[in-house]
Formats: structure tokens, sequence, C-alpha cells
């Protein structure tokens, strides 16, 4: 029978367990009454694999949306720390809403404020603030590499799983079949036994 500890499978570096290759049906169903539990595990894993794959996507695609805003972000704090003091103050346009700009002059300055989320704000030197976004932009980076190799991951263990599931199948008719013919060889024998009439 399928054997689902998952304190001894193999995982990826972030912990996905592998699907099981099944290379003989033989070491995962010794008979046929084994062959619905079996199948009916394979499809429970190829579920919560398709589950992570959705919620895998849906984080790739936040952090996709979220470096180039990182990305301008650390522009503007490395454009700001080129910046002089006593220099003319630089006009700029700033979007308020998604259709609304403002114009603003903004002087040569030693710190800048940052959105961290959850409506919150904080003024950082411009040094810290380039750290902390650079470090930032790295770590969403990392994320999105990660992201896309446990999306091929994945994919490739619901694949696996959608081979051993019609690997099951396929021997359970196998199976069936052999029965069959050996009952009609039965039958036939037994035919030959019984005297007509």
């Amino acid at each position: 029978m399928l054997n689902n500890s998952s304190k001894d499978a193999p995982t990826n570096p972030r912990g996905i367990p592998h699907a099981p290759f099944v290379d003989r049906v033989e070491d995962y169903v010794s008979s046929r009454a084994e062959v619905d539990g079996t199948m009916k595990s394979f499809q429970e894993m190829i579920s919560k694999y398709q589950f992570m794959e959705v919620n895998t996507q849906r984080r790739g695609a936040g952090l996709k949306d979220k470096i180039p805003d990182i990305q301008k972000s650390l522009d503007v704090v490395q454009f700001l720390k080129t910046q002089k003091p006593g220099s003319d103050p630089i006009e700029t346009t700033f979007e308020l809403n998604d259709t609304l700009y403002a114009k603003a002059l903004v002087p040569a300055t030693d710190e800048v404020y940052l959105w961290l989320g959850a409506n919150v704000m904080l003024s950082y030197p411009i040094s810290e603030a380039e750290t902390l976004l650079e470090s930032k932009l790295s770590a969403a980076r990392q994320n999105l590499t990660n992201c896309e190799e446990d999306l091929d991951f994945l994919r490739e263990q619901i694949t696996t799983l959608e081979v051993a599931t019609a690997r099951v199948y396929n021997w359970d008719v196998t199976q069936k079949r052999k029965e069959k013919a050996e009952h009609g060889e039965a039958e036939v024998d037994e035919r030959k036994l019984i005297p007509n009439g």
C-alpha cells in the first residue's frame, strides 16, 4: 500500500514533497482491492499540488507587480542621494491618485519617507533607505526566482502523479482482463465435464 510518511519523503529546497514515481505498480498495490484507495490517494495529492500551484502563481504575480515599484523607489532614492546640500530644488510631478498628479519642488534632503505597508510610513536617512530598498529588491527577486522554480517543480509533480494514476488504472484493467480470461477458461472446462443430455 502507499506509504504516506511525509517525514521521510524527499522535498525541494522549500519543503514541497516529491510525488512518488510508480515504476512498478505492484510496489504500491498488491491486489485489486487496494486500487481504489491508491487512486484516491493520488487524486488527493494532485489536488494538493494544484492548490500549491495556484497559491505560488498568485505569490509570483504579486512579486512581479512589487519589483518595479521597489526599483522605482530605489532609483528615486539614488537620485536624491546625488543632490548636494544647497543645490536648486528639483521640480517634479508626483502621483496623488491613478489619474491625478501634482507638481512639487523637492529641495536637497538627507532623509526620505518610505511606505512600509499597512499604512505605515517611516523616515530614513538616504543611505539607510538605499540599503533597505536594495535588500528588499534583492529579496523580492530571489522570492520570484523561488516561485518560478516551485511552479516548475509542482507541474512536474502533478505530471508524475497523473502518470502514476494512469499506470495504476491500466494495471487494474489488465488484472480484470486476466480474471475474466481465467473465469472464462474455467467455464469452458466445466462445460466439457458436464455431459449433454
